[in-house]
């Protein structure tokens, strides 16, 4: 399984509730770099989403949804 890039987030909240939104819409979801950035704070590291790169098309259309 490759994994691609979805977008890059700077708000740990933000970023989790993303990763939920995908999960819930069935498409499995991984972020990295949450670890180091809670460490160095918010705005300053960014947390990537990361989906396999056969979902990365589908997880953009989901995340372009409005709420």
């Amino acid at each position: 399984m490759d994994l691609a890039c979805v977008d890059t987030l700077y708000s740990p909240v933000e970023a989790e509730i993303m990763r939920s939104r995908l999960e819930s819409a069935g498409i499995p979801a991984i972020l990295f770099d949450a670890g180091i950035a809670s460490l160095i704070g918010p705005g300053v590291s960014g947390i990537r989403l990361m989906v396999d790169e056969d979902d990365l098309d589908l997880a953009r259309t989901e995340l372009a949804r409005p709420f």
